[in-house]
C-alpha cells in the first residue's frame, strides 16, 4: 500500500467514524461540542499519520505538488471535510439560512 493510499485510509476511517458515531451524538450537545469533536477526531487522524510518518522522510504527491506527511494529510482531511460537512448539516438542521 502507498503512504498516500495509508493516509487516505487513515483520514477516511477518522470521518466515518466521526460523521456516523460521534458528530450525531455532539450535534445534540451544541455546536461547541460538535466543533470539539471534529477536532478530536482531526488530531487522531494527523497523530496516526505522525506515528506513522513523522521523521521517515517519506515525501507525499498531491496532484503533482510534493507534500510531507503533515501536509498531505491535512489537506485531504479538509477535503474530506468540505464534502462532508455540508451535507451532515443540512441533515442535522444546523445548515445556515435552516429554519427547523
Amino acid at each position: 500500500m502507498t503512504p498516500e493510499i495509508q493516509i487516505l485510509t487513515i483520514n477516511i476511517t477518522c470521518m466515518a467514524v466521526g460523521y456516523l458515531l460521534i458528530y450525531p451524538q455532539a450535534v445534540s450537545r451544541g455546536l461547541v461540542a460538535l466543533g470539539l469533536a471534529d477536532l478530536g477526531v482531526s488530531m487522531v487522524a494527523l497523530a496516526t499519520a505522525a506515528a506513522l510518518f513523522m521523521g521517515s522522510g517519506v515525501t507525499f504527491t498531491l496532484i503533482a505538488i510534493p507534500l510531507n506527511w503533515f501536509g498531505f494529510s491535512l489537506i485531504t482531511l479538509i477535503l474530506m471535510e468540505a464534502a462532508l460537512f455540508p451535507w451532515f448539516a443540512r441533515r442535522h438542521g444546523i445548515w445556515p439560512g435552516e429554519d427547523d
